[in-house]
């Protein structure tokens, strides 16, 4: 206890508010949840936070504080910055062991809104950003379904993050206090398999598509196609990792999807997992405190180096890597690596992961929706696809590939879809 007042104690209780202006994608109001866990009022803390996020357990664990909230921190100017993602996680504690629920913050409003309970929306994926979407409809007196193609709802939350970054009950428990504000769920039911765009907009005022971009990016060299070769975002999915006992395992990329293979398949008994990833160390998009613990845990990291080749007969044997120079481009945000003529080297390697950034599954072809460049959804100012009854958000939408990011289309497109439905 003393701890956390001393964590929120150093808080400034800065006026132009940086971290929630500047900082956090979703603007929570953080120094004055902030002001409120130095009084000790939590129940207090828990309802400034639930005005503009529901995940307040999850981010509080597992957001890039450092390029975020706490990046953005004026302590942090000249020393460190106030440990807002400790002091958010312990507010959504203190909320659940005393009983208080998203409903205990909604329940007026949810009240109030009971006009708009003819209208319904559904939800496609139950992700952060459908989740988010769901609760703020909810909020707003309107019903929900949710259609969910595993049996479970989370998404990446559940599959894509570790036990040992995020624990499956606060899952659970963000979710079940959602579904408790009256929102409906589906499960196994998968879109363009089970149900199509068509039945769900015959059968609903307005549909938002949440179901992600999980298929895995390749990297277009010689032998992608060898046994062992594994993309990052399925293998966290559906959790069918091989037997890496005593073996060497590689994973290329380097944000925080590479880092949780990486921390996984060394955890599963490999005997080496090295990360390779072609630019350096302070580009990595990963968030530094899971670089320093995945070094912690023995994992090597091989910056500046890019794959040539992956060698086997039948199955991955060894790489062929080769060094890169850093160049600053007119128009690049960062450094662009360019492969260093005559470095090539050679090691050896059983497991390829391939955490490289994801793309969307083939069926988003077929829903008859506009696409951006990048195959995903395109969306307006509003959310709204080249369809005016279906919004979309998350990374099928292109959002920035953070929980926070997600979340805030979410809360956006539950905002602008509410408006929809009171003009239609």
């Amino acid at each position: 206890m003393e701890n956390i007042l001393e964590k929120a104690n150093y808080c400034l209780g800065c006026k132009v508010k940086p971290c929630s202006n500047k900082g956090c994608p979703l603007n929570n109001n953080i120094p004055e949840f902030i002001k409120l866990v130095k009084e000790e009022k939590y129940k207090e803390a828990y309802k400034v936070l639930s005005e503009t996020t529901v995940l307040q357990g999850i981010c509080g664990r597992i957001c890039p504080h450092m390029k975020q909230c706490q990046g953005s921190c004026v302590r942090g100017i000249k020393g460190e910055p106030v440990s807002i993602g400790k002091l958010e996680a312990y507010t959504y504690d203190m909320a659940i062991k005393d009983g208080y629920t998203l409903y205990d913050c909604y329940k007026d409003e949810i009240n109030e809104n009971k006009i708009n309970n003819d209208k319904k929306v559904a939800i496609v994926g139950g992700g952060p950003a459908g989740l988010t979407c769901a609760a703020f409809l909810a909020k707003k007196g309107i019903k929900v379904t949710i259609y969910e193609k595993h049996n479970y709802l989370g998404g990446l939350l559940v599959h894509g993050i570790p036990e040992f970054r995020l624990p499956k009950e606060i899952v659970k428990n963000t979710v079940k206090m959602i579904l408790d504000l009256g929102v409906e769920v589906k499960y196994n039911v998968q879109l363009g398999k089970d149900i199509n765009i068509e039945e769900l907009k015959s059968n609903y005022d307005a549909v938002f598509l949440s179901f992600g971009s999980n298929i895995c990016s390749k990297m277009g060299v010689e032998g992608e196609e060898l046994k062992g070769v594994y993309g990052g975002n399925e293998l966290l999915e559906y959790n069918m990792h091989p037997d890496y006992e005593g073996k060497i395992a590689t994973v290329i990329g380097g944000g925080n999807v590479a880092m949780d293979c990486a921390r996984t398949i060394k955890r599963l008994g490999a005997k080496e997992v090295k990360v390779i990833y072609r630019r350096s160390k302070e580009e990595m998009p990963a968030e530094i405190k899971e670089i320093e613990d995945a070094k912690k845990e023995g994992i090597e990291f091989l910056y500046q180096n890019n794959i040539v080749k992956i060698l086997g007969n039948d199955k991955v044997e060894k790489l062929e890597l080769i060094k890169t120079d850093l160049i600053q481009k007119e128009g690049e945000t960062r450094k662009v690596p360019v492969n260093i003529e005559g470095s090539n080297y050679i090691i050896e390697a059983d497991y390829v992961v391939m955490a490289l950034g994801s793309r969307p599954e083939e069926f988003v072809k077929d829903l008859k929706l506009d696409l951006n460049k990048w195959s995903g959804i395109l969306v307006d100012e509003n959310y709204q696809t080249s369809d005016e009854k279906v919004f979309a958000g998350g990374d099928i939408s292109g959002a920035k590939s953070t929980v926070a990011w997600a979340a805030r289309t979410g809360r956006e497109a539950a905002s602008k879809i509410a408006e929809y439905l009171i003009n239609n």
